[in-house]
Order: C-alpha cells, then structure tokens, then sequence
C-alpha cells in the first residue's frame, strides 16, 4: 500500500496531481502551519501569455495558525471570484474553455469557510474529474499524533494506514532518510517530474502553472497521459 502527505493547494500544479496518481492513499496535512505567501491560497494560470498569480483573500494570516484555521475572507470572496472568472476568460479559444470554466465557477460557487476546505475540494474534483481512484484523508480526521516530530510523524501515518510505500515531493530529500523509514519497514521514494510540454496557444510554453491551465489545454486522456511522466527516487 503507497501513501503520500501533503499540504492542500488551490488548484495546484501538474506534480501534485502525480502524486495523487502514485499512491493508493492520499493524505491532506491539514492540521499543519499555514505557509504565508507559499501556494494554499494561490497559484498561477496564463494571462496574455503570460504567468499570472491568483491570490485567494484571507482574513488576517499568521504561520502560528493551522490550514484548517485560516479562513477566506468572507465579504471580500465574491468579488474576487468574480474578478478571477473573469480572468479565465484569458481561455476562450482554448480547446477545453466551455468544459473547464462551468466546472471551476460551480467549484468556487460553493461557501466556504477556511482554505483548507477550498483547496481540498478543488483537488478532490478535480481528481473525480480525470477519474483518479486515490483514497483521499484529511491528516486532521485521522491520526491524533500533532505532538510528534515530523519525520515519526509521516512513519506513524503510514504505520496506522499500514503504508509499505511512503512517496514524499522531491523537496523532502532534504529533510527524510530513506534509511529512517526502511527501519520501520517503510519504503520511501521522492517523485520528480519529468518535462511536461503543451501546446499553449501561438505563446512560448510556459510550465509549471496551475492545473487549471493544463485542463484548458488538453482532454482528459491526455492529462492523464502527462500525469505518467515522473520518475521516483
């Protein structure tokens, strides 16, 4: 059984939906510090082809809240969803604009309260949508075990889901040692994306952006083509 841990995003990028398809199990770290101007609450698409972040309104953020704490500002959202469906408008002549669109205005015409729920939704349809059969958990309904270090953290994780398979953002090679988790009889690997082109318009690529822009772009068969290209390590 193969597990992953990782904090919701808002519509984050390809990688992350990689991991998703990696892993029999998908667990959202929920009950950990917000990051202030890391990528919960915002994300990029394509603007006149150019990157353009878009930033989710929040009452006042502090790194000392939980994700599941820190709360969308209520009275500034609809104006911001509008300004940002708006923005999607950037998509019209891409192949998927009339599939794509409804399907985000109906996901951000939901109320909600914290990001979390936000960001954990807007990744779990989207999964449905490409027809991933990944188990998703929130860390925060789970596990009760906030007060251990990071690393026993991950391994208590994946003991109670009784993971063989911990796959963790290439990031984390700086902070795990596969020999940690071979001791608890847990194998543990680091997914790296491999490049991921599409055509995008007449513009000159521009990679790395919001799931968003590769659904505009591509149907669902090859999303799910370019969600194969990584490689663990």
């Amino acid at each position: 059984m193969t597990i992953a841990v990782m904090q919701p995003y808002i519509f984050p990028y390809i990688g992350y939906f990689q991991m998703i398809k990696a892993v029999d199990t998908f667990v959202f770290y929920d009950d950990v510090n917000f990051i202030k101007k890391g990528w919960i609450n915002r994300n990029r698409i394509l603007v006149n082809g150019n990157d353009y972040t878009f930033t989710v309104p929040m009452q006042k953020v502090s790194q000392n809240n939980l994700i599941l704490e820190s709360f969308i500002h209520s009275e500034l959202y609809p104006e911001w969803k509008t300004k940002f469906l708006q923005t999607l408008s950037s998509y019209k002549k891409a192949p998927f604009y009339n599939e794509i669109q409804p399907f985000i205005q109906n996901l951000l015409d939901t109320e909600y309260n914290s990001i979390s729920e936000l960001a954990i939704r807007s990744i779990v349809e989207i999964s449905k949508y490409l027809g991933l059969t990944t188990k998703f958990k929130k860390s925060s309904e789970s596990y009760q075990n906030r007060g251990m270090e990071r690393q026993e953290r991950l391994i208590d994780i994946c003991k109670k889901e009784n993971a063989t398979h911990y796959i963790n953002a290439l990031g984390g090679q700086e902070l795990y040692q596969k020999e940690d988790f071979q001791k608890e009889g847990i194998g543990l690997n680091f997914i790296k994306s491999k490049p991921i082109v599409y055509k995008q318009f007449k513009n000159e690529f521009v990679p790395w952006l919001s799931i968003i822009d590769v659904l505009m772009f591509n149907s669902k068969e090859e999303t799910l083509k370019l969600l194969d290209k990584y490689e663990l390590i």
